[in-house]
C-alpha cells in the first residue's frame, strides 16, 4: 500500500503541476500584449483596465461558484472544463479586432473559466496529503503557477516580436488544449477513486475495502465549515489587499518599464520575468520556515513579508528610472515578498481551515476575494496613470501591502491567544 500510494502522490503532484502552471499560458498573456493592443486601437490604460477588471471579476465569482462545484464533481471533470474553454476564449480574443466590448466579454469569460482550476486543485492536494505532508506538497504546486507566469511572460515576449500581439493567445491556447486532454487522463480526484484508503485511514493503519468515490459532505455543512471562521475572513481580506499590489505588477509592470525606463517590449517581458521566478523561491521559503521555525504558523510569516513588501515597494517607486540595476533587483525582492505570503494563504491556510472535505470552497472563499481586489487594481490602475501619474499607482499597491500586513499581523496574534487560551484549560 504505501509503494502504491508513493506512486499516485508523485502522479497526482507532477499531473496538478503541469497542468496549472498551463493555465498560465492563457492568463498572463494579457499583460505583455497590453502595449501592442493600445498601440494598434489607441486604447487608453483605463480602458484596457477595464479589461483587465472585467477578467478578474468574473474570476473572483467563479472562485466562489466553482468552489462550491468543485466540492461536488471534483477536479477532474471541473478543470478539464476550465482548460478547454479557456483555450477557446484565447483563440477568440485573437479575432476582436479592437471591439472594446467584444474584447471585455471574451476576456471576463476566460476569467470565469480559468477560476475553475484551483479551489478544486487544492481539495485534490488535501485529499492525497495527510497534514503532515500538506506544506512540501503546497510548496511544489506553488511553483507550478509561477513557473507558468515567468514562461509566458518570456514566451509572450518573443512572439509579439516576431507574430505580433494575436498569437500570443492563440499559440497558448492550442498548447492548453492538448494538456488538458493529459489532465483528464492522468489525474484522479482522491485515493479511493483507485482502490486505496482515504488518508484518514491510511494514518490510522486501516485499507480500503474497494473502490469509491469522494464523499461529499452537503454545501450546508461546508458553509457551516467555512462561513463562521473568522480566521478565514480574516485571510480573504489580507488577500484582497495582498492582489492589489501582486496584480499591480503582474498585470502593469511591462507597460510600466515601457513608459517609465524605456524598456523594449522583449526586455521588458524578461525583467517582469523575474517577479514569478523568485516567487517561486519565496513559495520554497514559506514552507520550510512555517514548519521549522513556526510550528506551521502561517499567519506570522505572512505578516514579516507583506510588511517588508510595502517597504520594498515604496523603495521601487523612488528609484530613479536610470538606476536599472537597483529597479531590477527591487523587482526580484518584490516577487519573492509578494508570493510567500500568497502560497500561505491560496494553499496551506485554506486547506489547515477548512479540512479536506470543505478544502474548494475555503479556497474558493479566500481566493474569490483575492479577486476583487485584482479587479480594483485593473481599473483603478488605468485610471490613476491616465489621470494622475505612474507615482499614485504604484501609491494604491504599496497600502495594499501595508493594510495586509496588518491584518495578518492580527490574524497571528488571535491565534496565538486561542492556543494559549487552549493550553491554560488543559492544566484546570
Amino acid at each position: 500500500m504505501a509503494s502504491k500510494f508513493k506512486y499516485w502522490r508523485k502522479r497526482i503532484l507532477l499531473t496538478i503541476w503541469i497542468s496549472y502552471a498551463a493555465f498560465y499560458l492563457c492568463r498572463m498573456n494579457m499583460s505583455v500584449a497590453l502595449p501592442g493592443i493600445m498601440n494598434e486601437f489607441g486604447f487608453t490604460k483605463t480602458m484596457m483596465g477595464m479589461i483587465l477588471t472585467g477578467f478578474f471579476i468574473t474570476y473572483a465569482a467563479g472562485q466562489f461558484i466553482n468552489a462550491v462545484i468543485g466540492d461536488k464533481v471534483g477536479a477532474r471533470k471541473l478543470v478539464f472544463v476550465g482548460m478547454l474553454f479557456s483555450a477557446i476564449m484565447n483563440i477568440l480574443f485573437g479575432f476582436t479586432n479592437g471591439v472594446l466590448g467584444a474584447m471585455i466579454l471574451v476576456w471576463s469569460l476566460n476569467g470565469f473559466f480559468l477560476s475553475m482550476g484551483w479551489g478544486p486543485i487544492v481539495k485534490t492536494i488535501a485529499n492525497w496529503f495527510n497534514i503532515r505532508q500538506r506544506g512540501k506538497a503546497s510548496g511544489v504546486i506553488g511553483t507550478s503557477y509561477l513557473f507558468g507566469g515567468a514562461v509566458t511572460i518570456a514566451l509572450s515576449g518573443f512572439i509579439i516580436a516576431i507574430l505580433g500581439w494575436k498569437w500570443v493567445f492563440w499559440i497558448p491556447a492550442i498548447i492548453l488544449l492538448l494538456l488538458s486532454v493529459h489532465w483528464v487522463l492522468r489525474i484522479r480526484n482522491a485515493p479511493e477513486e483507485v482502490g486505496l484508503p482515504t488518508i484518514e485511514d491510511e494514518v490510522n493503519g486501516r485499507k480500503a475495502s474497494k473502490t469509491a468515490r469522494d464523499e461529499y459532505i452537503g454545501l450546508l455543512n461546508i458553509l457551516k465549515i467555512v462561513i463562521r471562521m473568522k480566521r478565514v475572513w480574516a485571510t480573504a481580506l489580507a488577500l484582497f489587499c495582498l492582489n492589489i499590489v501582486r496584480f499591480g505588477f503582474m498585470s502593469w509592470a511591462p507597460t510600466y518599464l515601457i513608459e517609465v525606463q524605456k524598456a523594449g517590449i522583449t526586455m521588458a517581458a524578461i525583467k517582469t520575468v523575474l517577479i514569478p521566478l523568485t516567487g517561486s523561491v519565496g513559495v520554497l521559503f514559506v514552507g520550510w520556515v512555517t514548519d521549522k521555525f513556526f510550528k506551521t504558523s502561517r499567519a506570522p510569516v505572512a505578516a514579516i513579508m507583506l510588511l517588508s513588501l510595502a517597504f520594498v515597494c515604496w523603495m521601487f517607486a523612488v528609484t530613479p528610472s536610470d538606476n536599472q540595476f537597483l529597479s531590477t533587483l527591487l523587482l526580484a525582492l518584490i516577487g519573492f515578498l509578494i508570493y510567500g505570503p500568497l502560497s500561505l494563504m491560496t494553499t496551506t491556510m485554506p486547506m489547515d481551515f477548512g479540512t479536506r472535505k470543505a478544502a474548494a470552497f475555503a479556497t474558493g472563499f479566500i481566493d474569490g476575494w483575492g479577486y476583487i481586489g485584482a479587479a480594483l487594481t485593473g481599473v483603478m490602475t488605468g485610471l490613476l496613470v491616465d489621470n494622475v501619474s505612474w507615482s499614485a499607482a504604484l501609491s494604491l499597491w504599496i497600502s495594499g501591502a501595508f493594510i495586509g500586513g496588518v491584518i495578518m499581523s492580527l490574524l497571528g496574534l488571535l491565534m496565538k491567544n486561542k492556543k494559549t487560551v487552549r493550553v491554560r484549560s488543559a492544566y484546570h
